[in-house]
């Protein structure tokens, strides 16, 4: 982290991608994985986590690539295959064989991947807001993944994120809006998301009879009131996953970790903490 831009932390190469990451806290190691919204960073997701959860573990929290502060290669293909490869790649170079996994909405669906196809990798699994699984697309996610570069776009996404009003300001905004405007940021996201944008819901996906084999402990957290993701989808992994539990937050949209932050955290610090 700078004194100027938090949410610039420690750098690692993974795979020729200089990526930036937080690294804070000791113990079991637990890995946050952001979402895809505009401007995203792992520090503007996880701000308020990461200080509660490293009171127990060693929390790392990565830009994917393409996101945040993490180089964008010219010609990268931003699919689950280069997502998922850059994830090991982050986990090798820090010579890590086994994290648990806390995944927000696309960083979900990356989870529940990784536990599919490489499952002696994971621990334990967070999913919150998940896209793990194939749902239709709604309107506030067609909208965000649309989104153009301007503040009032950006005003407008963010409302559609939170139940809670009051965590949506001009400022924050503002903020956010810088980060999406820097050079190649909106350029790099419109690249992933180009419409028709179901065909983005769907690749992220696992298929339900992988997603029923999965055997991790898994704590499915959502939103009541989410616009981004319905609840519904949440509903449905919990009823496929063997060994998962499910927290609804009412009066809550798709920042949970923000909008219920204190709860969120300890929920979820419990969670990693609880002996089988």
């Amino acid at each position: 982290m700078t004194a100027d831009n938090p949410e610039i932390g420690a750098t690692i190469d993974v795979n020729g991608i200089s990526t930036n990451y937080h690294d804070t806290g000791s113990g079991a190691p637990v890995l946050l994985l952001h979402g895809s919204g505009p401007g995203v960073s792992a520090w503007a997701n996880w701000r308020l986590t990461m200080p509660v959860l490293a009171k127990r573990n060693r929390v790392l929290a990565p830009d994917m690539v393409g996101f945040g502060y993490t180089e964008r290669p010219e010609g990268v293909a931003y699919d689950k295959a280069t997502w998922q490869a850059h994830i090991l790649g982050f986990l090798d170079g820090l010579g890590l064989d086994r994290v648990s996994i806390v995944g927000n909405s696309y960083g979900g669906g990356l989870a529940m991947a990784l536990a599919i196809s490489h499952p002696d990798r994971v621990d334990k699994l967070v999913l919150m807001g998940s896209a793990a699984l194939h749902f239709e697309i709604t309107p506030a996610l067609d909208e965000i993944w649309g989104l153009d570069p301007s503040v009032a776009a950006m005003r407008r996404a963010l409302d559609l994120f939170a139940w809670d009003r009051s965590l949506v300001s001009d400022e924050l905004a503002q903020v956010r809006h810088r980060a999406f405007a820097r050079p190649g940021v909106h350029e790099a996201y419109a690249a992933m998301f180009p419409p028709p944008r179901q065909r983005w819901v769907d690749a992220m996906a696992s298929d339900p009879a992988d997603v029923a084999r999965v055997r991790h402990e898994t704590l499915v957290i959502h939103g009541r009131e989410d616009r981004v993701v319905p609840v519904s989808a949440s509903m449905e992994i919990f009823g496929l996953l063997p060994n998962a539990q499910l927290h609804v937050f009412g009066r809550c949209g798709h920042w949970t970790q923000l909008e219920y932050a204190d709860q969120f955290s300890r929920l979820v610090a419990d969670f990693l903490a609880a002996s089988r």
